[in-house]
């Protein structure tokens, strides 16, 4: 397929579908009774999603039974077509535009929705009592690129038919686009943590020099360190609120999510893993009984094989409102990778709660800035966890424009810290600020904060 020139998805929509609206769309339901493997006790059922909306092109699936081959078809009874019928007979061939898995989850006696391959591609799981939040994709191109961003889809899967009473699902899906074609395999094992096996292999068209690998999307809108300009009832609004970094010294950092004034993109090294996290935990970190926030999953990535030298790269862009993703998170080789060539990943992902950390640090639990005198800025950071906040803590702070002054580090009542310190920061636009907390030696009783501040 790579070596030969890509070709575009007819786009053949009837008429009574190609100019449905979300909501419309989305009052076309998949009638239960009709998922594939219903009450067999497979562990697994498989629902699908009609096409329409943003999701206009076909996309094919197969279940692999005994390895052969067997296309799921597509039959206009399998859905209900809500208040609005299309008033005509459905084509037979219409086709799906995505699945999504459903698994005892929660409980034995009933099966939950797991997770979801649909757009482009993009997929998302949930662990144990959480509730969708953001989103992975299979690869990114050139986000944030001048060129503008390019979309490659899943245009097929083959997903291999569970024996009875089983805890994993395989899914094989194939990726086309303009400048790339590739194949995945998904070994997808739900529970307190939903974990992701991804195997990818990637065929080039063209060299890419802007590619994103395990790509993480998220939503970021405010929170209690900028809220400027904010009128809402609910103290944060956020998929994910930080960067996740174990970097390739063994290093422990937290990036707080912002949403800025103008597209920024940062790097940083973090071979071992990364991820967009959630830390905030409670209700009334978020006081959104129907959004959940605090319900979320976090989702971090460990690396595996054909893994090299790269960075990590963070897109922040601005949003006015909580229903667009504006955040997104990958991993970069530091070559691109040449046309004509196969390319592998491996990598886990892992959809929870939490991520793995070392527990003997403190980490950040809270980031709060403000205006200080004749320009500063005030910045206050809480620590919680690690070491007992009794033995002598220093802070190390620096940035990389302006002045540091009166930096302090307190205990908490409780434990963990408390650290402080005021940004002058002169003419510069922006400042990249670093902070910890280490003992009497220099050794790091807590992660290191990173943030940018910009003017």
């Amino acid at each position: 397929m790579a070596s030969a020139p890509f070709a575009r998805a007819p786009d053949d929509l009837p008429a009574w579908l190609s100019g449905a609206d979300y909501d419309r769309w989305r009052d076309i339901r998949f009638r239960p009774d009709e998922a594939l493997w219903r009450g067999q006790d497979r562990g697994f059922e498989l629902q699908f999603f009609h096409r329409g909306y943003l999701h206009r092109e076909r996309v094919r699936i197969d279940e692999v039974v005994d390895g052969k081959v067997v296309e799921v078809r597509y039959q206009p009874d399998q859905f209900d077509f809500g208040k609005d019928p299309p008033g005509v007979a459905v084509d037979p061939s219409l086709g799906f535009a995505g699945f999504r898995a459903h698994a005892a989850l929660n409980t034995r006696e009933y099966l939950d929705e797991v997770c979801a391959f649909l757009g482009a591609s993009y997929f998302r799981a949930v662990a144990r009592g959480q509730v969708y939040g953001l989103s992975a994709r299979g690869l990114a191109l050139r986000t944030g690129d001048t060129r503008g961003e390019e979309f490659p889809r899943f245009t097929r899967f083959w997903i291999e038919r569970p024996a009875p009473d089983a805890g994993q699902l395989v899914v094989h899906a194939l990726l086309d686009g303009p400048s790339a074609s590739g194949a995945f395999r998904f070994v997808i094992t739900p529970g307190v943590e939903t974990v992701f096996d991804v195997d990818m292999r990637l065929y080039p068209r063209v060299e890419l020099d802007a590619v994103g690998i395990a790509p993480l999307t998220s939503m970021y809108y405010f929170d209690s360190a900028d809220r400027a300009g904010i009128d809402d009832f609910r103290d944060a609004v956020h998929d994910s609120d930080g960067l996740a970094l174990h970097g390739k010294d063994g290093s422990l950092s937290w990036r707080p999510l912002q949403n800025p004034p103008t597209l920024q993109e940062s790097t940083f090294d973090g071979a071992r893993g990364f991820g967009l996290m959630q830390r905030k935990r409670r209700f009334e970190d978020f006081g959104d009984s129907e959004a959940r926030y605090h319900d979320r999953p976090s989702l971090w990535v460990e690396p595996g094989r054909g893994w090299g030298d790269g960075r990590v790269h963070l897109f922040e862009l601005p949003t006015a409102d909580e229903y667009q993703d504006n955040i997104v998170a990958f991993w970069r080789p530091r070559k691109p990778l040449k046309a004509g060539t196969e390319h592998r990943f491996a990598y886990r992902l892992h959809w929870g709660r939490s991520h793995p950390w070392q527990p003997g640090l403190a980490r950040v639990a809270q980031t709060r800035a403000g205006a200080g005198a004749d320009g500063r800025r005030h910045f206050v950071i809480d620590f919680d966890g690690g070491p007992s906040n009794t033995i002598d803590a220093r802070i190390e702070v620096a940035s990389d424009a302006g002045q540091i002054e009166n930096p302090v580090v307190d205990a908490r009542a409780g434990g963990g810290w408390r650290a402080a310190f005021l940004l002058d920061p002169d003419d510069a636009a922006l400042a990249e600020l670093r902070l910890r907390i280490v003992n009497a030696h220099g050794t790091p009783l807590s992660e290191t904060w990173l943030y940018r501040w910009i003017r």
